[in-house]
């Protein structure tokens, strides 16, 4: 106790045992004993100035087995006078209906401000939660991204949303307008997921990548006129962006609009727009995966609108990885640039930086437009590999010229030779929208 005193802090948060199970198996005491610890654990900082919220542990299965005990431990925290008085479903094994009538019956009982603390072990910790906001509870607690013992805590991400979009309820303290509240929201779950090396769902409820992503042709041409027929919230109110994700299962609507973000206008009757839909089915087909490569998919557009796509041809190349006394990771790439045979050597800290740093080298001295163009992601996944045939691979690739970003992918047996086609493509579709940029500026 004196310890919180001695934090210098207004609020202290304390727990204490509401489950006859645990008073008596765990603490080893009696119930008389164990409501006097409450009893005098609050009092002491309330004498010392303190507002305090007591938490009773595992209060729903105390309420469940007796009842009446674990009313007497709320009580007990009541008559010291604590401000708050949160209830805890602390092996989260309890479901929304039996959160929600005990919070009623606990309304009926005690006085202080009451709120919820729950669990996911039965992946139902945001959905207690919300039940019992509407039972009364009005203190949440929770974490970002829902981090916590064995399967978390109630996810704020996932809670926050619903309390101001869906029940209108003034949640956080902020003079922000409604609409503004949680603008930040995805940029404070990426940065605790990537804080805490616990990486973020790109299926995540409201702020994961996926999460206002539109693959079917259908809800693609439904969402290009009418939002709302296939969101259930504006994503931009979270930091989120809807996205139409080209593929087999796409449309020539996603085509179009992949077109219209890169300026280009064009009518839905467009003969390209077919053809560029039919060339990635049939890539599909062969292993490659489009989703999020905003890059491919793009260049594939290109292409059949008369573009060169194939400016930067790799004539040759090679890696070496030797470790010894003094580890080296070279790379050596030749390619053709526009007609003309350049050279580049890179040496990096693996074979696919290497290979980056070597084309860095051949492209900067004669295209210094792409000096900005950076890697900022790298994944691989290994496909195929139950067909006996070897496992293949998809490289996935994104990049950022420090205002715009783009992803590029590529399928192959070889993950260098995957590797490098991603980058070229990376590379080329910078230059490509360079020229395009140019020529919009100039009409």
């Amino acid at each position: 106790m004196n310890s919180i005193l001695e934090a210098d802090v207004s609020v202290a948060v304390l727990f204490g045992k509401s489950w006859s199970l645990h008073v008596e198996k765990v603490l080893k005491c009696s119930f008389e004993e164990n409501l006097e610890i409450v009893y005098n654990s609050v009092n002491y900082l309330r004498e010392h100035g303190l507002k305090v919220i007591f938490d009773a542990e595992h209060f729903f299965d105390g309420y469940l087995d007796n009842p009446e005990y674990a009313l007497k431990v709320l009580k007990a925290a009541e008559e010291a006078k604590a401000e708050t008085i949160v209830l805890a479903d602390t092996n989260g094994g309890n479901t929304f209906t039996t959160i929600m009538k005990v919070v009623q019956n606990v309304r009926r009982e005690i006085k202080p401000r009451i709120g919820i603390h729950t669990h996911n072990d039965s992946g139902l910790a945001v959905a207690n939660t919300l039940a019992a906001v509407e039972a009364g509870a009005r203190h949440v607690q929770g974490t970002i991204n829902g981090l916590g013992e064995r399967c978390g805590n109630a996810d704020l991400i996932q809670i926050l949303p619903a309390l101001i979009f869906k029940m209108n309820f003034n949640a956080l303290r902020t003079n922000l307008p409604r609409e503004e509240k949680l603008r930040k929201l995805k940029s404070i779950a990426t940065y605790v997921a990537e804080a805490s090396g616990m990486p973020l769902s790109p299926y995540h409820p409201y702020v994961g990548e996926y999460a206002f992503s539109h693959k079917g042709g259908v809800h693609i041409d439904a969402v290009l006129k009418e939002k709302r027929a296939y969101e259930h919230i504006d994503p931009g109110l979270l930091g989120n962006l809807t996205r139409f994700v080209v593929s087999d299962q796409a449309g020539r609507a996603a085509i179009l609009q992949e077109a219209f973000e890169m300026g280009l206008k064009l009518s839905k009757d467009e003969p390209a727009l077919t053809k560029a839909l039919q060339e990635i089915k049939n890539m599909e087909a062969e292993g490659c995966k489009f989703d999020n490569a905003t890059g491919s998919i793009r260049l594939v557009i290109l292409k059949f609108l008369g573009y060169n796509i194939d400016r930067l041809k790799i004539i040759s190349w090679r890696t070496l990885v030797e470790r010894g006394p003094t580890d080296r990771v070279e790379a050596i790439v030749t390619l053709q640039l526009n007609g003309e045979i350049v050279h580049g050597i890179g040496n990096g800290v693996g074979p696919v930086h290497a290979l980056d740093l070597a084309l860095r080298d051949a492209l900067l001295r004669r295209l210094p437009q792409l000096e900005r163009v950076k890697l900022v992601n790298y994944k691989v996944s290994v496909v195929d590999a139950a067909r006996g045939t070897g496992a293949a691979v998809r490289v996935f690739i994104e990049f950022t010229d420090g205002e715009k970003s783009w992803a590029c992918t590529a399928y192959s047996r070889n993950i260098l030779e995957a590797s490098l086609k991603a980058l070229i493509d990376g590379y080329t579709y910078k230059l490509i929208t360079y020229e395009l940029e140019k020529d919009l500026v100039n009409r």
